[in-house]
C-alpha cells in the first residue's frame, strides 16, 4: 500500500515542529523534522569552527546525522551523540538558515528524507518539503503565523533556559531568518500552489492541530 506523505511547510517560529508533531502522534504517523538535520550540520560546523563554503562541502563526509526514535519521541544525533536540546540554540538556528542555503547540503540531506517518505506514512515539516523534497505528496500545508506572534512562542519557549535572547533580538532574528529563507537562490520558502494556507496565530496548539487534522482527513477521504 502506497505511504500517506504530508508536508508541511512555513517559516521558523509558525509552530510546524509542535503541530508535526502532535498530529503525527495522533495518526500513527512518523514525524520527521526536517528542520533538525539543517541545524545538526550546523551545529557541526560551529562546533569544528567551519565557515567558509567550501570548507562546509568538504566537511559534510565527516559529519553523520540521523533521526532515531524513542518511545515514539524523534531525537537527532551526531555521530552518536544526542543533540536534540543543542540544536535548538538561537545561535544554531540563524547557521542553519545559513548551510541550508548551499546546494550540497541539500542534496546531501534530500535522498534520506525521501527514503524515510517512501517507507513510512509521514508527516515531514521544513521550508522546501511540499516544492521539492515531496511535490508528489498527498497533503501539502503552508503553515504561518505574524512574525510577532511567531517572535512571541520563541521567547516563551527559550525564557525557561539560561541566556534567553531579548523579545527584540528574537523578532530581528525571525525577520532576517525570513528574509533569507524566501530569497535564497536554492529551493527558497515558498507556498506550493497546490497547499493549504493555514495562518496560526490566533490559534492555540490543539486548535492548530485540530486544523491540520480537518484537512489531512478531507484530502485523503479519512485517515489510514
Amino acid at each position: 500500500m502506497k505511504k500517506i506523505n504530508v508536508a508541511i511547510d512555513g517559516p521558523a517560529g509558525a509552530g510546524k515542529s509542535s503541530i508535526a508533531k502532535l498530529t503525527a502522534s495522533e495518526l500513527g504517523y512518523i514525524y520527521v523534522d526536517t528542520g533538525a538535520l539543517y541545524r545538526t550540520i550546523a551545529l557541526y560546523m560551529l562546533e569544528n569552527h567551519i565557515e567558509n563554503e567550501n570548507d562546509i562541502v568538504a566537511a559534510l563526509g565527516q559529519c553523520k546525522v540521523s533521526l532515531r526514535y524513542a518511545d515514539g519521541q524523534q531525537r537527532v544525533f551526531l555521530a552518536d551523540r544526542d543533540v536534540s536540546e543543542d540544536i535548538r540554540k538561537p545561535e544554531v538556528s540563524m547557521a542553519a538558515s545559513k548551510v541550508s542555503a548551499i546546494p550540497q547540503v541539500r542534496s546531501h540531506l534530500l535522498s534520506l528524507q525521501k527514503e524515510m517518505a517512501e517507507e513510512n506514512n509521514v508527516i515531514m515539516d521544513g521550508r522546501d518539503i511540499g516544492t521539492v523534497v515531496l511535490p508528489n505528496a498527498d497533503v501539502k500545508i503552508f503553515l504561518t503565523a505574524s512574525p510577532q506572534e511567531r517572535a512571541n512562542r520563541r521567547y516563551k519557549e527559550l525564557s525557561l533556559k539560561e541566556n534567553c535572547p531579548t523579545y527584540e533580538q528574537i523578532l530581528n532574528d525571525i525577520i532576517e531568518r525570513d528574509k533569507n529563507d524566501m530569497n535564497r537562490s536554492v529551493a527558497p520558502l515558498k507556498q506550493a500552489d497546490d497547499a493549504v494556507l493555514v495562518d496560526t496565530t490566533s490559534l492555540d496548539l490543539q486548535q492548530s492541530a485540530a486544523k491540520i487534522r480537518e484537512i489531512i482527513a478531507s484530502k485523503i477521504g479519512g485517515t489510514r
